[in-house]
């Protein structure tokens, strides 16, 4: 990626370019208080939804608030992603206090609580953040559908650098293809945050209600035990940019020189950023995240230019193939060429077929896959190059390509930390389908799919170390499990990716 230019002025408000009017209010509008429908971007600072909501019910001198709806198991999720979820969304409710925006919690489907509570507060504005995934997409048309004429809806891209629907207006093929789209606008959007700025007028009686946060915490942990909580990585906006910039052992502030060299070495975790639980429940801003790197350019070029390559235009480049590809997590959403190979070969001679159960518990003949399903089963992160290896063995080892991708995306989402987000969902989809991938020598199973083995995997980086290293890690956290009472912070065994 190009070294990126200087931040302009700072902006009062937020670009036009990064809001999307999903329904437009009866006129003249009524003059009823904004509402910021917060999921994605769980976040107080550098959140243009919240700057955007804040500034429009200043403008109209009406109240804000903020409200969070509690899906149900979204998509598979269990205590270790609910648990850093909401333990994290309680500090921003503790930290958003000073601002005198009251913060509402919703349980239920966010089709029937979002518009009655606008209902009932005579909402003007829904703010809501943006998101590619297609539950919530569709729940937000329910929504458009289900509020009052007057009510008017703009989402807000505040998760991307560049909005999605401006950095390309179809499916881009590659990261080839979108790379010069972005690099184009990012002069234009990756700017500095405006302050937050206070509400002008205050909200009704919105220091009269409690929440009972450790109640609801201890629910989620007890109805998602079966994939419990991971302990390296504490939840929340403080921990987020003590990963970034800590004096301790900050990314760019700590480990940022070794990131080019060491960031595909599965034995050299502490390399990798260690930010997309973060960047997953929009914890952090990627765009601060881009901000502060580009201060370290200076002394580390390589490292900057290929960390803001992966923040920026890969990550983009997988919101771009959710929001403009709807079977983004199937078969059907891959390439004509890829589905054709796939499917040509669907019924050639497997050496393994495992089934899913033995996937999930990591009984295959191969020490290497095993680990690397044990490291995401047991520690909630898998390094992101063995997640390459990880979902390719599937390939080879299901009975056919339908059902290796289901099982990928169906394990990736109940142990990540950082599962359910299109990073995910494209990851198997490059792994399995080649998506933003080419066509490689073709071969038995994989057909002409990128292939990958044990033996390249040796040449790379040492396979019997990462066994070893996997194989003390969960065992410490086992023993630490055992040894303490539910609920207590334990200790953090060494060599963690954090």
């Amino acid at each position: 990626m190009a070294s990126l230019p200087s931040a302009s002025t700072k902006p009062t408000s937020v670009q036009l370019g990064r809001i999307h009017v999903l329904k437009e209010g009866s006129h003249p509008p009524q003059n009823g208080p904004v509402v910021y429908w917060m999921f994605r971007d769980q976040r107080l600072n550098d959140n243009w939804a919240l700057i955007h909501a804040v500034d429009q019910a200043n403008k109209a001198n009406v109240p804000v608030a903020i409200a969070f709806n509690l899906f149900d198991q979204f998509l598979g999720a269990k205590a270790r992603q609910l648990g850093f979820m909401l333990k994290g969304l309680r500090q921003l409710q503790k930290s958003i206090e000073h601002t005198q925006i009251p913060f509402f919690l919703f349980q239920g489907t966010a089709e029937e609580t979002i518009p009655k509570f606008l209902g009932e507060c005579k909402a003007s504005l829904l703010v809501t953040d943006f998101s590619p995934l297609r539950q919530i997409r569709k729940c937000k048309d329910e929504i458009c559908k289900r509020v009052s004429d007057s009510v008017t809806i703009h989402e807000v891209d505040a998760h991307n650098v560049v909005p999605v629907w401006l950095a390309s207006d179809k499916l881009e093929y590659s990261a080839k293809t979108i790379r010069g789209k972005i690099n184009k606008l990012i002069p234009e959007y990756l700017i500095d945050f405006p302050t937050l700025q206070p509400p002008n007028k205050k909200w009704d009686n919105a220091t009269d209600r409690f929440l009972d946060w450790d109640g609801l915490i201890a629910d989620v942990l007890r109805n998602g035990a079966e994939v419990p909580e991971i302990e390296w990585c504490e939840p929340g906006e403080i921990a987020a940019m003590e990963v970034l910039m800590g004096n301790k052992d900050g990314f760019l502030t700590k480990r940022l020189k070794s990131y080019s060299m060491d960031r595909n070495n599965p034995l050299k975790p502490r390399a990798l950023s260690c930010l997309s639980p973060y960047l997953h429940f929009g914890q952090i801003s990627a765009q601060r995240c881009a901000l502060e790197a580009r201060s370290f350019r200076k002394h580390n070029a390589q490292a900057v230019d290929t960390f803001l390559e992966e923040l920026i235009v890969r990550r983009e480049l997988a919101d771009n193939f959710c929001y403009y590809q709807p079977n983004y997590d199937t078969m059907q959403g891959a390439w004509e060429w890829a589905r054709k190979t796939l499917m040509d070969h669907a019924s050639d001679k497997r050496e393994h077929t495992y089934t899913m159960e033995q996937l999930e518990k990591a009984q295959t003949a191969d020490p290497l896959w095993n680990a690397s399903q044990l490291e995401m089963v047991h520690y909630g992160k898998m390094h992101g190059f063995m997640r390459m290896y990880w979902a390719k063995k599937i390939l080879e080892w299901t009975k056919g390509p339908k059902e290796a991708l289901e099982i990928c995306i169906y394990l990736n989402d109940k142990y990540e930390i950082d599962g359910r987000d299109p990073n995910g969902y494209v990851g198997c989809m490059w792994s399995i389908c080649g998506v933003h991938d080419q066509g490689w020598r073709e071969r038995p199973v994989f057909g002409k799919i990128r292939y990958m083995n044990y033996a390249g995997c040796r040449r790379k980086f040492n396979v019997d170390g990462y066994i070893s290293y996997v194989k003390r890690l969960v065992g410490e956290i086992k023993k630490r499990k055992a040894e303490s009472p539910v609920g207590q912070k334990t200790k953090q065994p060494r060599n963690e990716q954090h």
